[in-house]
Order: C-alpha cells, then structure tokens, then sequence
C-alpha cells in the first residue's frame, strides 16, 4: 500500500530519547517522509521542555527513562504543549498508568510495531488519536475493567487503536543495536516475556533481576543492559551473578535455556 502522506505542511515533531542511536535512527525514518519534519531532539525531559518551547513541534515522542529529568516528570508540562505519544522499552504496567494518567496520549513498546506503523501512530497523533502496542494496551484494558485512573477518553479509544504486532521486529533492531540481531533471539525475548512470572516463582528472581534476563534472553550485552536499565555496568554484573547463582548456570546460554524452559530436561538441579 502506498505511503498515505498527510496534506497540508510537514508535520513538527519533537523525538526525546537519551540514547543517540535511538534519536538518529527515529529522526532519519520520520524525515524520510515528505509530510513529517524532526524539528528538535533532546536527550532528556528538560532539554526536551527547552526544545518544545523553542520549536513548538505539533507532537512528542517521548521515552520514559532518560538521565536528569525523566520522561514521565517531562510529560505534564509537555502535554501542555503538544500532543505526547511514549516511545520507550518501559512496559511495566505502572508506569504506562502513569504515563496516560499525565496526560501521554499513546505508549508504543520498541519491538512490538513496524516502521509502517510508527509512521501511522504520529500521524494520528496530531488529531490525539491514541495508538497503544500490545504491552500498553493491556494495561489500558485492564484499567477500564477495574475502574482505575487511566483517562476514560483513553480506555474509550483502545478497541480502536493502531493494530500492531507483539514480536520484535527489524525495525527496532535498527534503531536500537541493545535489541537482538537474529530472529532467534528476538523470539526467546518474546518467549521470555511470555513466561516471565512463572520464571520469576520458580527461581525466586526479583523484580529487577527478572528484567535483566529478559535483556540478557534478547542477546544484550551487559553496556547495552545497563543503558536499558539506566543502571551502571558493575551492577549489571552483579545481577548477572545473582542470577546465575539461582539459575545454578555458568553461562549466558545455558541461563537462557534454563530460563525459557529449552534446557534439556528441565531446571532440576
């Protein structure tokens, strides 16, 4: 299907990420289409207030963790500005709540759209209409059903959001080397999201240590964990070792076989 460009002048945006191979990749995409114009970029939540006031882009991209001023501290001032979509790899459910409940009006998960898709979600966010990947859409579903603080206008809207797909895809490796290379590896990222509780309870790994394997499941080295996690590398290492010593493993692979259910036999030590 052709390209559907927007009449009328380019479309300002603003795109707030504090990793510059996320910024640039993003920026070389969007400016590839003729009706959509990356007006400013900042790598954290002040510079990206400083940027929309300067720049008045007509949208936000905006990720949630970044050094200095975070995202989510960021959006309620932005939102005021522009229309503010998150384009993150946050997908914990309390800080996509959080993020609608100050005003975002669309959350996309880097690995579950297409670059079709991404296209489609900042043109629609210009009218605030949301577009939310499978990870936040949940959260939204979920809300509505419990009556709890995700904007009702919002709730409204996800049965008519973008339908985008849940798999990591080539798009996000692209734009972010931290996102595995090989279609193998994205699918024991997928796997490993699936099984993520049942994981957690039979090896007794925290909150922190079960995102770290994840990341680790998704073929990152410990720099790009730690980059992910907003965290440094010797504390990378040692969740790493934590986490082996639950999983009795001594490598990365077999932590991963182990940790997706592919170990021959089962975890039985």
């Amino acid at each position: 299907m052709p390209d559907q460009a927007l009449p009328g002048p380019p479309l300002r945006v603003l795109v707030a990420d504090d990793n510059p191979v996320v910024r640039a990749g993003l920026a070389a995409l969007l400016d590839a289409h003729p009706d959509i114009r990356v007006v400013a970029q900042a790598a954290n939540g002040a510079e990206a207030q400083a940027s929309a006031s300067r720049a008045r882009p007509d949208v936000v991209l905006l990720d949630v963790r970044m050094p200095g001023t975070d995202g989510l501290t960021a959006l309620p001032a932005l939102a005021r500005l522009a229309p503010v979509m998150m384009l993150t790899y946050s997908r914990e459910p309390e800080v996509v709540a959080e993020a609608l409940r100050l005003g975002a009006v669309g959350y996309l998960v880097h690995g579950e759209f297409t670059a079709e898709e991404l296209i489609t979600a900042v043109r629609d966010l210009r009218d605030r209409r949301p577009t939310f990947t499978a990870s936040a859409a949940a959260v939204v579903s979920h809300a509505a059903v419990s009556k709890s603080a995700v904007p009702r206008s919002v709730s409204e809207c996800v049965s008519e959001s973008l339908s985008v797909s849940y798999e990591p895809n080539e798009f996000s490796s692209q734009l972010q080397p931290v996102v595995a290379q090989s279609s193998t590896a994205r699918s024991a990222y997928a796997a490993g999201l699936h099984g993520r509780d049942r994981n957690a309870r039979d090896f007794g790994l925290s909150s922190r240590e079960v995102e770290v394997m994840d990341l680790i499941a998704a073929g990152m080295n410990n720099r790009q964990i730690a980059a992910t996690c907003f965290i440094s590398e010797k504390t990378v290492k040692n969740h790493i070792n934590r986490i082996f010593a639950k999983l009795h493993s001594s490598s990365r692979s077999e932590a991963i076989a182990y940790w997706l259910g592919t170990a021959h036999g089962g975890w039985n030590r």
